[in-house]
């Protein structure tokens, strides 16, 4: 028996459903109490993207191919290259190895970190190569965007998993190994040259910018401090005055401490967010709901095929057996459920109120969408 729901669309199988209610029920002064650090930025400590070309080594036949019209060229001339500086000379054209990879490595490089720091770096697969499980990236400069050398890379990768191809053609695959890492592969050569301009106003940016929290950090600030130090100049940034009195380097340590580490309340959009391959809807705990009446019903078709084998007559020529089917099919809807919610209410009240009528998540989510269109739901729908 086959059946096609046609009114909700429901899945055979079930559907996770998953509410999260941002905040829902704390109180307002504590719903969104954030750190300055946590919500925002000093200007120019944003650090720098790392960048370098090397080789993975060891690898168990899974390297890039070394020959054929789609064979990666730049990994044989790189192995060419490598082995020239060890005062090995073989012809490119007789290089046949597959346990090596071209690979781009990258990293990130914050400010103040010195020379002799290890930080982590990503090794991705550059040609065409199956896996890079079990590999050893050699040593490989990272260069920042001004060209110069930041660091030195090498070391095994971690993987985290394999990718297995039998001769029959058959493949066994964990996770994706054509990207790994290299925890603390990479000492730092060059740190990032920065320093504070004390003639200039100190700069807060805001990951995420929004006017009212601009000015709550300002006022904060100014409260904190007992001094109109602070001014909210966009909704991105907040200009800060450094005080006179800062004869040293520790001085604006402890100066810069005391401001990441003031807490403010963080205004937020209203937003509803629904993923509707997952069957999620994750919704923040300020989003309203106004006074809204949802009908709910179902129509469901189910169709029955009942196999019928014919056979032609005795003794006739030509006949053959044949296998058909007899086709019946039910309609059953069901009888329409409604709620009405009134007064201003949340996300939770409503869902509550769905969960009652026994909607199931697919449904909720189609429900949501009208609700937006009617103009009930206060707040952005966003739907991935």
């Amino acid at each position: 028996m086959r059946t096609v729901n046609v009114m909700a669309m429901r899945d055979s199988f079930i559907v996770k459903f998953l509410v999260i209610l941002v905040l829902a029920n704390l109180p307002g002064d504590l719903s969104a109490q954030a750190r300055i650090k946590d919500i925002a930025s000093f200007e120019g400590m944003q650090g720098q993207h790392l960048i370098g070309y090397g080789l993975v080594i060891g690898l168990d036949g899974t390297g890039d191919r070394s020959s054929g019209a789609t064979g990666a060229i730049f990994t044989v001339q790189s192995i060419t290259n490598m082995l020239e500086k060890f005062g090995i000379t073989v012809p490119a054209g007789r290089l046949r190895v597959r346990n090596v990879a071209a690979a781009m490595i990258t990293a990130r490089l914050d400010p103040f970190m010195n020379p002799g720091t290890r930080i982590d770096v990503t090794v991705s697969s550059l040609g065409d190569a199956k896996s890079l499980e079990g590999g050893v990236l050699l040593t490989t400069p990272v260069l920042g965007t001004d060209g110069n050398v930041y660091a030195m890379a090498q070391g095994a990768l971690s993987i985290g998993g394999f990718n297995i191809e039998t001769g029959e053609g058959e493949k066994i695959r964990q996770n994706y190994a054509l990207v790994g890492r290299v925890p603390n592969g990479a000492i730092i050569q060059k740190e990032i040259d920065f320093q504070f301009d004390l003639r200039k106003p100190l700069g807060i940016m805001l990951r995420k910018p929004d006017f009212t929290t601009s000015a709550r950090i300002a006022s904060r600030v100014n409260a904190h401090f007992s001094a109109a130090v602070a001014t909210a100049i966009n909704a991105a940034s907040v200009a800060i005055q450094w005080p006179s009195d800062l004869m040293h380097p520790g001085d604006i340590v402890e100066f810069l401490s005391a401001i990441e580490t003031l807490e403010v309340e963080a205004d937020r959009v209203a937003k509803v967010v629904i993923n509707e391959r997952t069957g999620t809807i994750v919704a923040g705990g300020d989003v309203k709901i106004a006074d809204v009446m949802v009908a709910h019903g179902n129509l469901t078709i189910h169709t029955r095929r009942t196999p019928v084998i014919s056979q032609p007559a005795p003794f006739s020529r030509g006949g053959r057996t044949v296998v058909d089917g007899i086709t019946s099919t039910t309609v059953e809807q069901e009888k329409a459920r409604s709620v009405v919610i009134t007064n201003i209410v949340t996300v939770k009240d409503i869902a509550t109120a769905l969960n009652q009528l026994g909607v199931k998540p697919r449904d909720i989510i189609a429900i949501f969408q009208a609700i937006k269109e009617a103009g009930a739901l206060q707040a952005e729908l966003v739907v991935l």
